[in-house]
């Protein structure tokens, strides 16, 4: 392959997200799949990345090690969970690669390393990729200023039975948007459990309600109710 192309290494190879990934990689144009991680003690080392992916056998064999492949890659590809990414990252800052990350569910703590990172090195960071989510979040930041001040606020996500994290991270990205068109700041006026006797709704604040259930990819809304009327907002996924 041409000396030019970006050569990326993928977090959780053998993941649905990893192994989707991996296909993208093969497929792009100016792309070089040049690693494959997959955690220590999983049955997957030593495989072929690509026969796992299902797209023919490439040559770069699943690996646990970041140290081992560190000359075999550009750029960190992680779409896997917080305290691993973590990990990745201080491994990525310190050898001056970059890094696109999409896993979820990170608190303020490691959202601020990532932020002191990128001063470091080059980081992506996006809790959806999606060019309709974040056509979503321009949306409700401006339904949120013409609305927001007196309208019920909620945020409903529906997710496949295997996520592991609530809110989604989409979820909370909605949330944030809609509290930062509001001059506010989500820890203060999120809602994320109501149960037993809760009293009246708060005014002012932005409730989160989660379902996981069966192959659901990845369902959004938010909903601007008032009294006669309300507004929501909705992005579906059909794929990944």
């Amino acid at each position: 392959m041409h000396d030019a192309n970006i050569r990326v290494a993928i977090a959780g190879a053998g993941g649905r997200m990893g192994r989707q990934l991996i296909q993208a990689a093969l497929a792009l144009e100016g792309v070089q799949l040049g690693a494959a991680l997959e955690r220590e003690g999983s049955s997957l080392l030593g495989s072929d990345a690509g026969e796992l992916a299902g797209a023919g056998k490439t040559g770069v064999t699943v690996q646990s090690s970041l140290d081992a492949v560190k000359d075999d890659f550009d750029v960190f590809i992680d779409f896997t969970r917080p305290e691993g990414t973590l990990n990745h990252l201080a491994f990525c800052r310190q050898h001056g690669k970059g890094m696109v990350i999409g896993t979820t569910g990170f608190d303020e703590a490691g959202k601020q390393a990532i932020r002191d990172a990128a001063a470091d090195i080059a980081i992506v960071f996006a809790a959806n990729f999606s060019v309709g989510v974040n056509v979503m979040l321009k949306l409700l930041e401006k339904a949120a200023k013409v609305m927001g001040d007196y309208t019920d606020i909620e945020i409903i996500e529906a997710h496949h039975r295997h996520k592991v994290d609530a809110p989604s991270g989409t979820a909370l990205a909605m949330g944030e948007a809609i509290a930062h068109a509001l001059d506010k700041d989500l820890k203060d006026c999120a809602v994320y459990s109501r149960e037993g006797h809760t009293g009246e709704r708060v005014p002012g604040t932005i409730g989160f309600a989660t379902v996981r259930a069966g192959d659901i990819v990845g369902e959004h809304t938010a909903m601007f109710a008032d009294i006669g009327e309300r507004l929501e907002i909705t992005h579906k996924a059909s794929s990944r």
